[in-house]
């Protein structure tokens, strides 16, 4: 692997157990496979990274076997216990985050600064976890009965199948485990094909933080390949399953998982807008709109898709967007000057050509023209200039989420205009304004405005923090991850009465004498 040495990446791999050939099926520091042989290529350099075996049915039967067996023991270690453990997984992933954020950054092809942001979500989800493990609240409440006592406590589910993208190949991944295993549950990750290296590197991590504490096997499991994810929806002894995705499997999997009455936590499709009233500071818009649309080359589930903006400043908007993206440079993620990286394939490519052709035929005004970069530093074949497209709404491309730097601007007269546009779309995940008007900031996040689970004022619609719950509506999915109380869809709850008298008194006064 010695063209990977001009980044440090050979070092980043040592550093994080990564071989040439890794197996990809583990249940802690027990690794094997059965499977196929998936190939990780970085979509910088188009370099083979490394190999992962991937999981057979058989490899997957062994993994589920021995993670319900460490339920059992998991469950009944005091959560303060189980918050002690996440916190050394917090301080093991500060010492490796140089060499995590780099793998994130060579195989996803995000930015190096992003890499190693998405490690830092990693530790602050441990924070956050951490202190979570000695809030895990029920209720009390008065009885209508004398002498009883009523409250509410919350139990471990048990397994939680765990299915992410390749966008986040880590953090998502630690926003479900962390919560998952404070709360007593234990988690079998399927990490996507596309960035399976990240989830061998993670896995090795935690498998030293287990081996010290003497954690059993089957806690922290990983599952491989295509096949892994239907046996996860599938499985009846996964009473939770957490995908993250496009909205078109994500219809797949609650369907599958709701016929044998599992619970699902959707994180789906986003189509995220950005308004920009006549009230805006267009230098702040500036910079939320560009990272929104080009950061991670577009391919996050926050990413902006449409810059809605007042017909007052529009043509004074589009004229700084145009300026700015003159100046992007677009290249490897791992050079600090550079500020978009590539897509992660080559499918992700055509898809990228297919929506800009839709959107001219459809009527689309190309502002700032797209295209495939190729020559030296390009070789992938992976690497596209992010293009601004004048639409409408109404055009079947804008309604739909194209995961490539392309964004749509619209024109619009009224705030009630903006928000029906805003809303106008099947996703419902982040949404943002800026204004500095206090009417249409409230109206913006009132019950008459945006339908988003996440809805920003003078920031953008990329980029959240662990300590909110993420996720949105429609589309979406519905579920929520990471903070808040997120916590709760890890938990089954549970109501208990207990009474302390000599007679037994029915509710609701009925009476049942003999």
């Amino acid at each position: 692997m010695s063209h990977q040495d001009s980044f440090g990446i050979e070092e980043a791999l040592k550093q994080l157990g990564i071989q040439e050939v890794n197996e990809g099926t583990s249940t802690g520091n027990n690794w094997f496979s059965n499977g196929d042989i998936i190939e990780s290529y970085s979509p910088a350099t188009g370099k083979l990274i490394a190999k992962v075996k991937s999981s057979t049915k058989e490899d997957y039967e062994a993994v589920v076997s021995k993670a319900t067996e460490a339920f059992k023991t998991w469950r009944m270690v005091p959560a303060p216990k189980r918050g002690e453990i996440v916190r050394q997984i917090g301080d093991a992933l500060r010492e490796k985050k140089d060499a995590l954020g780099k793998l994130v950054s060579y195989e996803m092809g995000k930015s190096l600064q992003e890499g190693l942001g998405e490690v830092q979500e990693m530790i602050d989800i441990c924070d956050f976890a951490v202190g979570l493990s000695r809030q895990l609240y029920g209720y009390t409440m008065h009885s209508e009965r004398p002498q009883h006592r009523m409250y509410e406590q919350y139990h471990p589910l048990g397994v939680v199948g765990i299915i992410s993208a390749f966008n986040f190949p880590v953090a998502v991944w630690s926003w479900n485990s962390m919560l998952a295993w404070v709360c007593g549950d234990v988690a079998v990750w399927k990490p996507s094909s596309k960035t399976p290296i990240c989830a061998v590197a993670c896995q090795n991590i935690i498998n030293e933080v287990f081996k010290k504490n003497d954690i059993p096997e089957g806690v922290s499991c990983i599952v491989t390949g295509n096949a892994s994810g239907d046996l996860i929806n599938n499985d009846k002894r996964m009473p939770l399953v957490s995908f993250t995705g496009s909205t078109r499997i994500g219809r797949h999997v609650s369907k599958t998982v709701a016929e044998r009455f599992g619970n699902t936590i959707l994180e789906l499709g986003g189509n995220n807008a950005i308004i920009v009233s006549e009230h805006a500071d267009l230098s702040m818009v500036l910079v939320g709109a560009v990272f929104g649309a080009v950061g991670t080359a577009g391919q996050r589930c926050t990413s902006t898709r449409r810059l809605i903006v007042h017909e007052s400043v529009y043509d004074k908007t589009i004229a700084t967007l145009k300026s700015a993206y003159a100046q992007l440079k677009i290249g490897n993620p791992l050079d600090a000057n550079n500020h978009v990286g590539p897509l992660i394939d080559t499918k992700a490519v055509q898809d990228y050509l297919n929506a800009i052709e839709k959107a001219k035929k459809e009527g689309g005004n190309i502002i700032v023209e797209g295209g495939v970069l190729e020559g030296e530093g390009y070789e992938s074949g992976c690497y596209v200039k992010p293009c601004i497209i004048e639409a409408k709404n109404e055009f079947e491309i804008v309604q739909e989420e194209t995961f490539a730097p392309i964004l749509y601007v619209l024109k619009y007269s009224t705030i009630e205009e903006a928000i029906e546009i805003q809303n106008g779309v099947p996703q419902g995940l982040s949404s943002s304004i800026f204004t500095n008007n206090v009417r249409e900031m409230e109206l913006f996040l009132s019950q008459a405005g945006s339908d988003c689970g996440i809805a920003n004022v003078n920031i953008g619609t990329s980029g959240a923090e662990i300590g909110g719950a993420f996720g949105g509506e429609k589309e979406t999915g519905g579920g929520r991850e990471s903070g808040s109380d997120a916590w709760r869809a890890y938990m089954r709850r549970q109501t208990n009465t207990i009474n302390y008298g000599t007679e037994l008194p029915l509710a609701q006064g009925i009476k049942f004498d003999f």
